[in-house]
């Protein structure tokens, strides 16, 4: 299985990705503040959720790369709500525990749509900036490893 490695998603959380088992090495990448933001409305544009149902779906979609921490999940999810952009209500649960179910607002709706362009036109650049890195030959320094 390979290495999981603790990614800074903000200045206060952390989530986990998993490292590629055959680099012989762990790295710790580090994901744009905001990341775990745009995954958790995204997540809630589907259905509303309880916390731990917001990260094992994340989880789910990521293929099991991402692994959101409730260190991480909680603060995210109340600096969402402060925002506007979700709301949320105490239920009982399918096993008879309380639970506060998250639901996305009109705003973080709206919030949604700016930062998912955003990330669209994101991930686009740095595809070609990685993928013209791969097209040229990278010249080595002296003293280089």
């Amino acid at each position: 299985m390979p290495p999981t490695v603790t990614s800074s998603t903000n200045a206060n959380s952390t989530s986990r990705a998993q490292g590629s088992a055959g680099e012989g090495r762990t790295s710790q990448p580090e994901l744009l503040q905001g990341t775990l933001d745009v995954m958790i409305l995204s997540v809630l544009n589907r259905s509303a959720s309880h916390g731990y149902g917001i990260a094992r779906e994340i989880e789910r979609l990521s293929g099991k790369l991402l692994t959101i921490e409730e260190g991480s999940l909680y603060p995210a999810l109340s600096r969402l709500s402060k925002r506007g952009d979700l709301s949320s209500e105490w239920q009982i649960s399918a096993t008879g525990r309380r639970a506060k179910v998250y639901r996305l607002t009109p705003t973080g709706r709206s919030r949604l749509r700016d930062q998912a362009a955003l990330w669209d036109r994101l991930a686009k650049a740095v595809s070609r900036v990685v993928g013209a890195s791969e097209r040229v030959a990278v010249p080595r320094y002296e003293g280089a490893e």
